[in-house]
């Protein structure tokens, strides 16, 4: 494991609290954040820095899982202070999932670093950690679109009403089969590290059919 800290690793799922949001893309993150928690026998329901929080132990070191109550464009806000309040080095100790359109319906990937690229969360979350240096894990919810699709809607590939409203029952059926995955990635990050996490994972799902 990468990181020397004798306090908690902190994984955050980003998306927007309310019923409205509840299966909607955009809560990709909160969606992996509660598929984590129910394999790990714990309830996120405590209220910590703004978020949703529960704790538990995997690969024998002390977990924090936090779903930010903020709405996804200020979900800095919430990670800052739980980094703030555990001491944690976001660098070192810290791993944002959230939902990302270019990558396709059925696969995720892991990166140490990067550039928001536009999506909002992950822009708050470096905005208030006043860095780039923290571990991301991009759950895909982009679509293939038939050509009929891309020109009714103008040449564009979807956007804030898609990410916003409620997903179709087989693509969260296609989810749901990635949040098992996404899951078991974590444990790995804990066990051996993003290196070799990324190095498992990374090349799976680029082989794997949503990628084909």
């Amino acid at each position: 494991m990468r990181s020397s800290s004798t306090g908690p690793f902190l994984v955050v799922g980003l998306g927007n609290p309310g019923s409205e949001y509840l299966w909607t893309p955009h809560n990709a993150g909160f969606m992996a954040i509660d598929r984590i928690a129910q394999q790990e026998g714990v309830v996120v329901q405590n209220r910590r820095c703004r978020a949703a929080t529960a704790t538990c132990r995997m690969a024998g070191r002390e977990v924090v899982l936090a779903k930010p109550e903020t709405f996804m464009n200020l979900s800095g806000q919430a990670v800052a202070a739980l980094v703030r309040e555990f001491e944690a080095d976001p660098a070192r100790d810290l791993l944002v999932i959230y939902d990302e359109l270019d990558l396709k319906l059925g696969s995720f990937k892991i990166r140490e670093r990067g550039s928001p690229a536009g999506h909002n969360g992950a822009r708050s979350v470096t905005g208030a950690l006043g860095s780039k240096e923290w571990l991301r894990l991009r759950i895909g919810v982009g679509l293939d679109l038939p050509p009929e699709g891309i020109a009714a809607g103008g040449g564009r590939r979807p956007g804030r009403d898609y990410l916003l409203s409620p997903m179709r029952q087989k693509d969260l059926t296609m989810l749901d089969e990635v949040l098992d995955r996404v899951a078991t990635a974590t444990r790995r990050i804990l066990e051996l590290g993003p290196a070799a996490a990324m190095n498992e994972f990374n090349r799976r799902e680029l082989n794997s059919p949503a990628e084909q």
